[in-house]
């Protein structure tokens, strides 16, 4: 059985559903079955979004950008470098691209991406964008363009001394960052490193995640998909299923029990955000999701609290499906 928190739920006024009492996105059963049918899957690269530019479109945004000495009409031109980049491409990888647990990821990463580059205001105090970070510094562009994605941040998983009962710990998520270098073909390379800026916003968003997850719920529930995704890896790693004597059959039977299918996203249209310094513009396009749920499942300590909070559950499951 899994356990957690629970608290009574309400539809907000997005029409999410959320807790009454912390706000928090509510866990969803097609998001848990997603997570059980897809856990070998994820051992061999794990769970995770991308969305970036083609070469072409780098190329054709430098080469559009590159003719200009002057703002003139930032709109029109803003208007052009999105035209010059075109579509970008969406990549799913670790589950079904027509899953609702992929559409989750992605629309986390995008709207990341909107806070980073201003199209929205911040929702919350103490994270602004990075571009207006960007305008209080010297630093003049190059060739470099920041990558953000979000991964979970958790502490080691208890254990207790029969691997019959586990917990999971320190429920985060952590904002990263490297420089990737941009060839004159539009290619890109991870440099390795991150630029002091682009890490400062990493942080900013790290530091302020938990309330953003309850003021823009998309967060909320992708951090629910990636603990999900880390409970799936656990119980096919260690065969706890199989331990408890229960196949799990019917659950991850897709005939039996569907989940969603969702049109899988392909593309995503670009939005240009530009700053000016001196003689160069800037503008970034480059993030994710990732979600390596059996490496966090191998970080294991060995505890007697697990087993106890076990039995005590054990005891009140006799005669009712839920215990305090």
């Amino acid at each position: 059985m899994l356990v957690g928190p629970a608290e009574g739920w309400k539809v907000d006024k997005r029409g999410t559903i959320v807790g009454l009492t912390t706000g928090r996105h509510v866990m969803l059963l097609d998001d848990l079955l997603t997570a059980f049918r897809t856990a070998r899957q994820a051992a061999q690269g794990g769970i995770g979004c991308s969305i970036d530019p083609t070469d072409e479109g780098v190329v054709r945004f430098n080469q559009f950008m590159g003719q200009f000495q002057t703002m003139g009409n930032p709109q029109l031109v803003a208007s052009g470098a999105e035209r010059a980049v075109g579509a970008q491409n969406v990549t799913v990888f670790g589950v079904p691209e027509t899953s609702h647990f992929a559409r989750v990821l992605l629309a986390a990463d995008y709207r990341m991406k909107r806070l980073a580059m201003n199209f929205e205001p911040s929702p919350v105090r103490g994270l602004p964008s990075f571009l207006s970070m960007m305008k209080g510094t010297t630093r003049r562009a190059t060739n470099a363009l920041p990558r953000w994605w979000l991964e979970p941040n958790y502490e080691p998983l208890l254990r207790s001394a029969d691997g019959l009962a586990w917990e999971l710990r320190g429920s985060a998520v952590k904002a990263m960052t490297m420089e990737d270098f941009v060839a004159a073909d539009g290619s890109r390379q991870a440099s390795g490193k991150a630029s002091p800026l682009a890490q400062k916003w990493a942080d900013k968003m790290t530091e302020h995640f938990d309330e953003l997850a309850v003021a823009e719920p998309i967060f909320g529930q992708m951090r629910n998909c990636m603990e999900l995704a880390i409970i799936g890896a656990l119980i096919s790693k260690e065969r706890l299923a199989e331990k408890a004597g229960h196949s799990m059959s019917t659950l991850m039977d897709p005939t039996v029990v569907k989940t969603v299918e969702l049109t899988a996203a392909k593309h995503v249209d670009s939005k240009a955000s530009l700053l000016k310094r001196g003689r160069t513009w800037m503008v970034s396009v480059s993030g994710g999701v990732q979600i390596d749920s059996w490496f966090i499942a191998d970080n294991v300590e060995q505890s007697a609290a697990p087993a106890e909070a076990r039995e005590v559950a054990a005891k009140r499951m006799q005669d009712h499906w839920w215990w305090n």
